[in-house]
């Protein structure tokens, strides 16, 4: 299975064993909640699906790469203890609690939260000392006289021996007691991530010409070289903040990342056209409807690959403006609710600027338990950010301005309107925007392949998606009819042609 089916067949697990009768007892007993065993290459993203598993089903995630521990830290340390049995004192080994669960309670401790999961990376690369415990516990959920609580899910993963040569192999008495997803790597799905989480466009629009890149490993005389999922992500977040500052990554620098010098070199090349492209077809003018009647032509007669880099920079840009107007709509969301909240409390009683105090604190409280959760990611501590930011600047308003109690609730509704406010030019200077390169390609690219290639993407991107079906976009609308029309007729081509065939 690929990467996304292995994230749902997840989640699909962990409700399982969460679900509960109408006594308040697991469906599953504990005994019977078999760990989940990710068996993949390296770099795919099995760590990541535990993070999102965890955010989207609101429990707990404690992580473990448990090649960085000992019997000691895993099991916890012997000690003696006195116990009578007949009426004879007896001196017993027990052991203290293993590292590994005083986490996991820690981490209740700090949350509130009861279930979750527990994550085990690279769990057939343990020690020879540690792998005797580490089978216990995925058989039995113990470690030495300690027991996982109620509630938590074991969620463990590895390589296969023919990436790392010091794995071990499970035995079937261990395979027998655990349910096993192999997975394995998939461009199209982790496009669909990468769209979601806005990677570089350089990154994006290389790989979906070179997709024979995205994902290899080779055993060569100078040793194992590499290009994976991790490495491409990563790599994009660094071309991010180059560009924040103004440097160049070269091939030496991309190499770091993508491990297998060809494929590196080949990307440092194409940053080189990109950037390019970048300077030759000024975005911004298209985006304000300003280009030049050269560009129009220019593009026309490009080759075929130099058209999709061009689309590409086209789309990055507009998903970043709708990804822009989609935060500030969430803004908007939460602030309307903490509105709601703060007009309650006043209504209870409570002062202005202690009811915005407490909202705040409120806020602060359940981002820290989120963080503590791993529940969190870059764009919900951004958005929760300036949501905090927000409540800080009424509060401060109100003490700035004098505003009473009894005046308060208007004069922060008023600031609330700014933000609405702002949603609605965002959204609009969005809108022109998307109008804008519409009408550049239409007028470049008339009804081609090429076209068809931009409303697709349009489609399939999550920013650019969820703005049109919010905020709409004609020439997109009427493209895409055309497009879906076009599909209808073919279809029925292949009806047509096919019966003929069987006569």
């Amino acid at each position: 299975m690929n990467i996304k089916q292995a994230k749902e067949e997840l989640i699909n697990t962990l409700r399982a064993y969460l679900a509960k009768d109408e006594l308040g007892n697991y469906l599953i007993p504990a005994n019977r909640q078999r760990p989940v065993l990710l068996m993949g290459p390296p770099g795919i993203g099995k760590t990541q699906i535990m993070e999102q598993v965890a955010a989207e089903t609101g429990v707990g995630l404690v992580s473990y790469t448990i090649t960085h521990h000992t019997r000691q830290s895993a099991v916890g340390l012997p000690f003696i203890e006195k116990r009578t049995y007949d009426g004879r004192e007896f001196s017993v080994t027990e052991y203290t609690m293993s590292e590994i669960l005083a986490s996991v309670y820690d981490l209740m401790e700090q949350t509130r939260l009861r279930e979750g999961i527990l994550f085990l990376d690279e769990i057939n690369c343990v020690s020879e000392t540690l792998a005797p415990m580490m089978l216990q516990f995925l058989q039995n959920k113990t470690f030495g006289n300690q027991k996982l609580p109620e509630g938590w899910l074991i969620a463990a993963a590895g390589n296969p021996p023919e990436y790392n040569r010091s794995v071990r192999d499970f035995d079937v008495v261990t395979l027998d007691r655990v349910k096993r997803m192999d997975i394995a790597e998939d461009f199209a799905v982790w496009k669909e991530y990468a769209r979601r989480k806005g990677l570089h466009g350089a990154v994006v629009s290389y790989l979906d010409s070179k997709r024979e890149n995205f994902y290899r490993i080779e055993t060569t005389v100078d040793g194992v070289q590499f290009a994976t999922a991790r490495g491409w992500e990563d790599l994009s977040e660094l071309l991010f903040a180059y560009e924040t500052l103004g440097l160049r990554a070269g091939a030496e620098v991309v190499g770091q990342y993508i491990q297998l010098p060809p494929i590196a070199r080949d990307f440092a090349g194409y940053l080189e056209l990109y950037a390019k492209y970048q300077r030759t077809w000024r975005v911004d003018e298209i985006l304000e409807g300003k280009w030049a009647a050269v560009s129009v032509s220019e593009l026309r007669t490009a080759p075929f690959d130099e058209k999709l880099s061009v689309l590409g920079l086209l789309l990055g840009r507009l998903g970043r403006e709708a990804n822009g107007v989609r935060m500030q709509d969430a803004l908007t969301e939460l602030l309307h609710a903490d509105l709601t909240e703060f007009k309650a409390r006043l209504a209870a009683g409570t002062g202005a600027a202690e009811a915005l105090l407490a909202l705040e604190d409120a806020r602060r409280e359940a981002m820290r338990r989120a963080a503590a959760a791993g529940q969190t990611d870059k764009e919900r501590r951004s958005l929760e950010q300036r949501e905090l930011d927000a409540l800080g600047r009424y509060r401060q308003g109100l003490a700035d301005g004098a505003v009473g109690d009894e005046l308060a609730m208007d004069a922060v509704r008023q600031w609330f309107g700014a933000e609405v406010e702002a949603r609605r030019a965002a959204a609009e200077d969005t809108g022109r925007r998307f109008d804008s390169v519409f009408r550049f390609l239409e007028e470049a690219l008339g009804d081609s392949q090429e076209l068809v290639v931009f409303v697709t993407e349009i489609t399939a991107g999550y920013d650019t998606s969820w703005f049109v079906e919010h905020f709409g976009c004609e020439a997109y609308y009427r493209h895409n009819k055309e497009l879906l029309l076009d599909d209808r007729r073919a279809r029925l081509r292949r009806e047509i042609t096919a019966e003929r065939s069987g006569e």
